[in-house]
């Protein structure tokens, strides 16, 4: 009998405009919208296999709106990690992504929700404002993990997703569970739980 997938949810945040949305449907239908216009926040679960085990991956999608109430209650507290995105053309929202992981650990303090900062548009490289070096030294200072992506041409965008998949699952499944160790001085040589 196989087991039922485990459920991880992720939150997506960042600025307006640095393609959460463009990465998130990417991801669940391996298309770039060019014309995407989200009104709302909106949610998309994809199953998937990581190594060995089944998973849903429920995506919520800020569409931006952050700072909106309940937005922002349900974005930051019903979550198992984040994606902070921001825009590699983009400065301002570089800078707000630092908001974002203030509240992001205001919500959710718990070492074990895991974060990863990502930059998107890094295929539009003669637009660049934000430098790899500046934005890995930023996540180290946080430290979490960095990676460039492009919704539009699928740069690291199934990374992204698998990463952040596969941290939850260890941090919040394999991590917690109870050690076990074979205690020799026992002469029933019994696992012991530590």
């Amino acid at each position: 009998m196989s087991q039922s997938p485990v459920l991880l949810r992720i939150s997506i945040l960042g600025s307006g405009n640095v393609g959460k949305s463009c990465l998130t449907l990417q991801f669940m239908y391996d298309e770039f919208v060019e014309d995407y216009e989200p009104t709302k926040a909106s949610s998309y679960v994809k199953s998937m296999t990581l190594d060995n085990f089944s998973c849903d991956v429920s995506i919520r999608d800020t569409a931006g709106q952050e700072d909106f109430a309940g937005v922002n209650e349900n974005a930051y507290t019903f979550t198992d990690g984040f994606l902070v995105v921001f825009s590699l053309t983009d400065s301002d929202s570089f800078t707000e992504a630092e908001r974002l992981l203030d509240r992001c650990a205001t919500f959710q303090p718990d070492e074990r929700v895991p974060r990863i900062l990502v930059g998107n548009k890094v295929d539009l490289v003669d637009q660049i404002q934000v430098s790899k070096e500046s934005a890995i030294e930023f996540a180290n200072r946080w430290n979490i993990p960095y990676m460039e992506t492009s919704a539009k041409t699928n740069h690291n965008v199934q990374e992204v997703f698998y990463r952040i998949s596969k941290e939850i699952y260890l941090r919040k499944f394999v991590n917690n569970q109870p050690q076990y160790q074979l205690n020799k001085s026992n002469e029933n040589n019994c696992c012991c739980i530590l």
